[in-house]
């Protein structure tokens, strides 16, 4: 069964983790796929190998670009379109930076530099992909989120909190807009999952205390997100839209 043959997915941010996870779910069930990276090439040829390897049908090409250049994703989805001879219906703005600064210590230029790639580049992707999806009336939009933007429970992220928070705005303005031409818009916000991550960034949390604070008391893996995505993106999602679905292992309930 190949339930997404036929469609073509965008994973910004998809050299590795979550990105990573994503491609890989959506490419096993059927979706050409486009892997989307910023600075390291091997990661981005080295995920598009392993969707060869999957045999499932599906092709991937990788794409370096810099979401936070309107320009830069304006050629991405351009080069994915040519690439696969049709427009993309599946967009998932995963990329992101989590940057650890006092308020007081953020420059005008950290500030427009985290917003523009923890939020802009989902309004860019965005902007490029509707089009395409409303000329042929289906299309999934996601965007990847994470829960500090609803409970600001790490001080210290001002600029990421805040663009955290603005996607779910975005999600719901672009469902309400689309819906009637067959687009569903959501938001992903994971929770503690198990991912490479700059130790520079993290030292300062307790692991031990996270996982306790877990319902279920184990961290998520990158998996458990692309199997969000996966739910959306299908006919399984066709009826949910403008929400967020928190993937967090009970940590906070909403």
């Amino acid at each position: 069964m190949a339930p997404l043959s036929g469609h073509t997915a965008i994973v910004t941010g998809s050299g590795r983790n979550i990105g990573r996870a994503i491609v890989l779910a959506l490419a096993a069930a059927g979706a050409d796929v486009v892997v989307n990276g910023h600075r390291d090439r091997d990661r981005v040829d080295a995920v598009v190998a392993e969707v060869a390897a999957l045999k499932t049908g599906a092709a991937a090409i990788g794409v370096m670009a810099d979401v936070s250049d309107p320009d830069q994703v304006a050629n991405l989805v351009k080069t994915s379109a040519d690439a696969f001879g049709r427009p993309v219906d599946i967009a998932i703005s995963n990329v992101g930076q989590r940057r650890r600064q006092p308020f007081e210590e953020i420059t005008i230029d950290d500030w427009l530099q985290v917003m523009a790639t923890n939020l802009n580049s989902a309004f860019y992707l965005a902007h490029h992909v509707l089009p395409g999806m409303r000329e042929q009336g289906w299309g999934r939009v996601i965007h990847i989120s994470g829960y500090d933007g609803w409970t600001g429970h790490i001080d210290q992220r001002a600029h990421s909190v805040t663009a955290k928070a603005g996607l779910p705005g975005l999600t719901k303005a672009l469902a309400r807009e689309y819906g009637p031409s067959g687009i569903t818009v959501n938001t992903i916000a994971p929770g503690a999952i198990a991912t490479e991550r700059d130790p520079d960034q993290y030292g300062h949390i307790d692991i031990d205390d996270v996982r306790k604070r877990l319902a279920i008391k184990h961290f998520g893996r990158p998996d458990d997100i692309a199997a969000a995505c996966l739910y959306l993106a299908g006919d399984s999602g066709r009826f949910v839209t403008g929400q967020v679905l928190h993937v967090n292992g009970g940590e906070f309930m909403f």
